[in-house]
């Protein structure tokens, strides 16, 4: 395993980078204040005054009806951010891990393999795969394109006519960092088998009374099925 000591992790309160620190505790979570992705020169003061070898970046702004009412703020912290990142792990010869989302694919097909074609279908889509065309154009860097949520699903309703591969935090932390020592260049899927985001939700808890909703229902628009194929991340982690 990659020296944690050595590694940087962004967006460390986020939901993701909490589950990071109960397992990977010496990697180093700088705070916003510490180190803000829209503040490339307060970056690059932190980043000259240590010793790094890599950095995971999953700081971002996540919530589509939120992106949708302030885009200016998506385009600030997923697109420029994730450029001003990029542009210093060139600067200082870094690995960089992006964490993207299955939300880049337009949903009409799902089992999405990493070379398949991308059109996302919401703002927020779009902002995350404006960082990973940044990240494209660094060639010592991964992107994981995936999808987690709470270790117990926080709505009292859940799609049953929209299918994933996602799975909990706990699960998928452990998955991605099994990533961070592999001798791997390019985009990687990083998933659980596709299902319904009902049957997700009701196998984080069974018991735990959970109520059908559509995607009809909502009013922001979301992909209906972005289940993705992790053919790759299995075949690199040896996982059968």
């Amino acid at each position: 395993m990659i020296d944690q000591k050595k590694i940087l992790f962004t967006g460390g309160s986020g939901l993701l980078g909490t589950e990071f620190k109960k397992n990977l505790p010496d990697i180093h979570y700088p705070s916003k204040a510490e180190f803000d992705i829209t503040n490339y020169d307060q970056m690059d003061r932190y980043l000259g005054n240590g010793n790094w070898s890599m950095i995971v970046h999953a700081a971002a702004f996540t919530s589509p009806p939120r992106i949708d009412q302030d885009p200016l703020r998506a385009i600030d912290v997923n697109i420029i951010g994730t450029s001003n990142v990029v542009k210093l792990c060139v600067k200082y010869g870094l690995k960089l891990i992006y964490l993207c989302t299955d939300y880049v694919f337009k949903g009409d097909n799902g089992n999405y393999k990493e070379d398949d074609p991308v059109f996302p279908v919401n703002k927020y889509a779009w902002s995350k795969l404006g960082g990973e065309c940044a990240v494209r154009l660094y060639d010592n860097s991964i992107i994981i394109r995936t999808t987690f949520g709470p270790n117990v699903f926080p709505f009292e309703k859940a799609f049953v006519d929209q299918w994933t591969s996602r799975e909990s935090v706990s699960t998928m932390a452990r998955m991605i960092a099994e990533l961070f020592d592999k001798d791997f260049k390019g985009t990687v899927h990083v998933g659980g088998k596709r299902k319904s985001v009902f049957a997700y939700a009701k196998s984080l808890d069974p018991k735990k009374e959970i109520k059908e909703l559509s995607v009809n229902e909502i009013n922001f628009k979301v992909p209906v099925d972005t289940s993705m194929n992790c053919e790759l991340y299995n075949s690199l982690v040896n996982k059968k």
